[in-house]
């Protein structure tokens, strides 16, 4: 390894760094919080051939092209080093296809099918293109664990940026800019947003350097990395946490909208918001909504700002675990609401956002360590294939969370169009945004009590993979 590999980032890296997240967030939180209801109320398509779209190609993306990806782009050597390059080949193909996902073009039932298939299908595969030599730059601009931490923490505020934008003032963007027509408007704010983030990915580009660089003889082959990868129990361990995480949050987050349409008394939301200043507005369960996700994304931003000097001071599993277990019991929490206790669902909402704040940049700066894991075990260093865990994780969780999604509002008897839907439905509704999401969150905090990678852990590999680097 080169001597730079300890390297102190400067905050015009780091910032550089987070616009690549803020970029690609602006399309994942699309997905993950529309994505279901664009299907299912502004494309029109049943909800069952919804589930089929969403689980056949998140699962698939995962599975296949992920894994795949992260064997190229180990294996990717240019004078811009391994993973810079894709953040420049993809920035504008990205883009061009979030815009392409989004559109209502009429071609007929089947038609609209293969459609949605297809688009959602070129999606996921430059999105694994661009995202997952993204996350594994972070494992090689700097070795320093202090250094990783803060750029996930600068990172991640750019993820709560991209959030704020999509959770908050999307859906009212859509139906203003669109004129009450759904479709024109998720295809107006769509086109805006792709446009943006494909010139933040080559701010990354510009910004970055990669500094941790394998020698020539730590070479190995696929299957080699493949045999190291499996037998790396925290990998698997985080492999198996992220899809629970993301797969809960892929739940609750596609959920909240039809919380809002269909649970939370419209009557309740008017009385709240004229008495914090909105008063006469066309659409208020749009606009609650919006208000309830910009709460948690504010206070998750809070939380974040904690995060760093936590990890520092107790090790990033401990930090991690006590923080998503606080965080879940407020997801519990919103079950026990009436349909009038708005003020109580907001708040409930921001004390989550707090906790899980805390968590966000640590499950990113963990897989950084399992990749320092990974070669202080075997000697060899394959960052993009341990990286793949967490992208891995992310698909089959996003495919399983809104297949769930989709698959509860099937069961429960939800009907898209109806002005009111069944009590069934509605109480369905309730139990799925809040106990059932909480389920793969306590799964998680049970993982990690399998997880070895402790602070006293993290100090050790720190020093041997120096001391190793240095000679």
């Amino acid at each position: 390894m080169k001597e730079q590999s300890d390297h102190k980032l400067s905050v015009v890296e780091k910032v550089g760094y987070a616009t690549g997240d803020l970029a690609a967030n602006l399309v994942f939180q699309t997905l993950m919080t529309f994505l279901a209801f664009f299907y299912t109320d502004i494309y029109n398509l049943p909800t069952a051939t919804s589930t089929m779209i969403i689980s056949t190609v998140g699962i698939s993306a995962a599975l296949l092209i992920n894994p795949i990806m992260g064997l190229i782009a180990d294996r990717t050597n240019t004078k811009w080093g391994k993973f810079r390059p894709w953040i420049l080949w993809t920035a504008i193909p990205f883009g061009l296809i979030a815009i392409l996902t989004f559109r209502t073009p009429d071609l007929g039932e089947q038609g609209k099918v293969i459609y949605a298939f297809v688009t959602y299908t070129m999606l996921l595969a430059i999105y694994a293109a661009n995202n997952l030599p993204y996350a594994a730059l972070s494992g090689v601009l700097t070795g320093n664990m202090s250094e990783r931490n803060s750029l996930s923490a600068y990172r991640f505020v750019a993820v709560m940026a991209a959030q704020f934008i999509v959770q908050v003032f999307m859906y009212p963007l859509v139906l203003i800019v669109g004129d009450g027509d759904a479709a024109a408007g998720f295809s107006k704010v769509m086109t805006t947003l792709a446009v943006f983030g494909s010139l933040l990915m080559l701010v990354t580009f510009f910004t970055t350097k990669e500094r941790v660089v394998p020698k020539p003889e730590q070479a190995s082959s696929v299957l080699q990395d493949t045999k190291d990868m499996f037998s790396n129990k925290p990998w698997v361990i985080m492999l198996v946490l992220t899809t629970m995480v993301f797969l809960a949050l892929a739940l609750k987050g596609g959920l909240y909208i039809y919380y809002f349409e269909n649970y939370i008394s419209e009557e309740a939301i008017v009385k709240f918001l004229s008495g914090v200043g909105f008063s006469e507005l066309e659409n208020p369960s749009a606009y609650a909504f919006g208000i309830f996700n910009g709460g948690g994304i504010i206070t998750m931003i809070i939380g974040i700002l904690f995060s760093k000097s936590l990890a520092d001071k107790f090790g990033k599993r401990d930090v991690f675990g006590g923080a998503i277990f606080l965080a879940t019991l407020f997801v519990i929490s919103i079950y026990f609401a009436s349909r009038s206790s708005v003020a109580f669902v907001f708040g409930m909402q921001a004390i989550h956002g707090f906790f899980w704040g805390i968590t966000i940049p640590i499950l990113w700066a963990m897989i950084a360590d399992v990749a320092d894991y990974s070669e202080w075990k075997t000697g060899r260093r394959a960052t993009a294939i341990v990286f793949s865990a967490m992208m891995i994780g992310l698909k089959l969780g996003l495919a399983f969370g809104q297949s769930l999604v989709t698959v509860a509002l099937g069961v429960i008897g939800y009907e898209a169009g109806l002005e009111q839907q069944s009590d069934g439905a509605i109480n369905g509704i309730r139990f799925s945004v809040s106990v059932l999401a909480a389920v793969p969150f306590l799964v998680a905090c049970g993982l990690l009590f399998f997880y070895k990678i402790d602070k006293s852990m993290e100090e050790r590999l720190e020093q041997d993979l120096k001391a190793r680097r240095s000679t």
